[in-house]
C-alpha cells in the first residue's frame, strides 16, 4: 500500500456535475484539496457528436459490466472522465418546479416533500445558471417557478423546421418555451459541463491537486467508525492510501451507493453511513420514451435540442395527476441516449424503403417525454459479492403512457398543417432500457431523521461526521425535469456549510 505524503483538507471523489462544482466552489479557500477522478479527460472528437458513429451504442459505455435484477451482465451508459455524465449529457439545465420540493400525489403513489423547500435552493439555482452560462428565456413555460434574475444568456434560435414546428404546436393552444441550455458558444466545445466550469477553474489554484485514472474502491473509517480516516484507490494497478479531513462522494447515485456498500467494517457491517438500511435503496432515473416524426424533408441530424412543452407536466382535464416534460431531442445523429433506441429505425425503415440509417436519421424530427419515476425501497443498488446489481422495476407508468399518447396525438394535429410531414405515418416510440443510467438519482436520500435517510439536510452522513455526497444520490423524490441543474446547485448550497466547516 502506498501511502499519499500529503494530508488533504477535502478529498472530492468524482468530477461530474456535483463533484466538479463542488470543486470549484472550494478552490478559492486555498484549503489542500484532492480530487479523485477513475477516468482521465475525454477527447474533444469524443464530445462533439456529429456523425452517425453514434449508434455504435458502446461508444459511450463504461469498460465494466453490472448486472440487471435477472442476473443478466450489461454495460451502463455512463462516463467515466474528467467531467463525468456531463461530457455526454446534452446540456439540459431545468429548475426543479416549486411544487415538486413538497410531496405530489401521483396515479401510483406519492412522491415525497424534500426537507428544504424551492426558497432555499432558489439562489443557487440562479448562480448555477450564471456558471453554467446558461441560455434560456422566461415567462414563457406556465410551470416556470419564481426566479429572482433572468437567465444570464438569452435562448438558442431553433433549426427552421423545429421553428415552424413550434407555431403549430403554439396554435394548439399549448406554450412550448426554449429550452434551458448550458452553453460556452464556442464553435469546438460548444456544450457547457463540469470539467469547462468546475474542474479546469478550480485546478488553476495550486492548492488543487487533480488525479486521473484513480478509481477508488474503498473508505476506511476510524476505530469508532465516525469517521473517515483514509481513502483507498488504485492507480496505475497499484493501490493508494489518501489522507484527509473531510471526504466527499460524487461518484454518481450507482456508484456512491455501491463505494459505501463495498467500505463496509465492523462499524458499519451493513456498509458506510447505512443504519438506516436505505444505502442503495430508492433508485430512480426518470421515465424516458423517444417518439419520432418521419418527415419527407432533410435536416443536418445534427441541430441543437431547443425547445420543451411542459403544458402536461401537472396532467391535464382528463387526467389531474402529474404527467411530465416533452423536448426535442434536437438532430438525432447526435443524441446519445437515442443511440440506446435504433430499432426504430427498422419500423421507419418500412415507410421509407432504400433508406440507408443517416438518410432515415436526417429526415426525422426526435421527441423525449420525460415522466418523474416514484421512490421505492425495492428499486436498488447493491452488491453480490463483486458484482454491481441493479435492480429496477418502472413504476408511474400509466402517467407515462398517457403523456406519450397526448403528444402523439398532437404531432397528428400539427402534422396536418405543415409541409414535409406525411398524414397518417405512424410515430415510433421507445423506451430507454436499464443500461441508460441517465438522470440515476435517490440512492442516498436526504432528510431531518436518520431513520428515514442517509443524509441530513447539508447532504453529510448521519452516521460519520466528516462524510458527505453530493450527486444525485440525496434527491428523496425525482422530477420530471432532469436533475442535473438542482446537483450543480446543491453542490454550491453544501460548499456554503462546508466553507463554514473549514473556517
Amino acid at each position: 500500500m502506498i501511502i499519499d505524503d500529503c494530508h488533504y483538507d477535502v478529498i472530492i471523489i468524482g468530477t461530474g456535475a456535483g463533484g466538479g462544482t463542488l470543486a470549484y466552489k472550494l478552490a478559492p479557500t486555498g484549503k489542500r484539496i484532492l480530487i479523485l477522478e477513475r477516468g482521465d479527460f475525454m477527447p474533444l472528437e469524443e464530445q462533439n457528436r456529429s456523425n452517425v458513429d453514434v449508434f455504435k451504442r458502446e461508444r459511450y459505455h463504461a469498460p465494466e459490466q453490472w448486472y440487471d435484477n435477472t442476473g443478466e451482465p450489461f454495460s451502463p451508459q455512463m462516463n467515466y472522465a474528467i467531467g463525468g455524465n456531463t461530457k455526454i449529457y446534452g446540456a439540459v439545465l431545468m429548475r426543479r418546479r416549486e411544487q415538486d420540493f413538497a410531496a405530489v400525489t401521483h396515479r401510483e403513489g406519492i412522491s415525497p416533500a424534500w426537507c428544504v423547500d424551492y426558497g432555499e435552493f432558489e439562489p443557487y439555482y440562479t448562480a448555477a445558471e450564471a456558471l453554467y452560462k446558461v441560455h434560456g428565456q422566461a415567462d414563457q413555460d406556465p410551470t416556470e417557478p419564481f426566479r429572482s434574475s433572468d437567465y444570464p444568456f438569452p435562448s438558442i434560435e431553433s433549426d427552421p423546421q423545429i421553428a415552424a414546428i413550434t407555431g403549430a404546436i403554439a396554435q394548439q393552444g399549448l406554450h412550448p418555451s426554449a429550452l434551458p441550455l448550458g452553453l460556452t458558444r464556442q464553435d469546438d466545445d460548444p456544450t457547457n459541463d463540469s470539467e469547462v466550469s468546475g474542474v479546469l477553474p478550480a485546478v488553476e489554484y495550486p492548492n488543487v491537486t487533480l488525479k486521473t485514472k484513480a478509481k477508488v474502491v474503498g473508505l476506511h473509517t476510524n476505530s469508532s467508525g465516525r469517521f473517515v480516516r483514509a481513502v483507498e484507490a488504485e492507480i496505475d494497478g497499484k493501490p493508494y492510501l489518501f489522507l484527509g479531513d473531510l471526504v466527499v462522494l460524487a461518484c454518481g447515485a450507482v456508484n456512491s451507493a455501491a463505494l459505501l456498500l463495498r467500505s463496509a467494517n465492523d462499524c458499519h457491517p451493513q456498509g458506510l453511513a447505512n443504519s438506516s438500511n436505505l444505502v442503495g435503496r430508492n433508485l430512480m432515473k426518470n421515465l424516458m420514451t423517444a417518439i419520432v416524426q418521419v418527415s419527407s424533408k432533410a435536416n443536418s441530424g445534427a441541430f441543437q435540442k431547443t425547445i420543451c412543452v411542459n403544458d402536461f407536466y401537472w396532467g391535464d382535464a382528463d387526467f389531474p395527476y402529474p404527467m411530465g416534460h416533452i423536448y426535442n431531442t434536437g438532430g438525432l445523429l447526435t443524441d446519445v441516449i437515442f443511440a440506446e433506441a435504433p430499432p426504430m429505425f427498422s419500423v421507419l425503415a418500412k415507410f421509407m424503403p432504400g433508406f440507408g440509417l443517416r438518410q432515415l436519421a436526417t429526415r426525422s424530427i426526435g421527441w423525449w417525454i420525460q415522466t418523474e419515476d416514484l421512490p421505492n425501497l425495492n428499486n436498488r443498488v447493491y452488491l453480490d459479492q463483486h458484482k454491481l446489481c441493479i435492480d429496477y422495476q418502472p413504476n408511474n407508468t400509466e402517467a407515462h403512457d398517457r403523456l406519450a399518447h397526448r403528444w402523439i396525438d398532437v404531432l397528428k394535429s400539427l402534422e396536418k398543417q405543415l409541409d414535409g410531414f406525411p398524414v397518417g405515418t405512424i410515430h415510433p416510440r421507445g423506451e430507454i432500457p436499464v443500461q441508460v443510467m441517465a438522470n440515476q438519482c435517490g440512492t442516498c436520500r436526504f432528510g431531518d431523521d436518520p431513520a428515514t435517510s442517509v443524509l441530513d439536510r447539508n447532504c453529510r452522513a448521519h452516521d460519520v461526521d466528516n462524510l458527505y455526497v453530493v450527486d444525485g444520490s440525496f434527491f428523496p423524490s425525482n422530477a420530471s425535469v432532469s436533475p442535473a441543474l438542482t446537483i450543480i446547485a446543491n453542490a454550491l448550497r453544501v460548499g456554503d456549510h462546508l466553507l463554514d466547516r473549514l473556517a
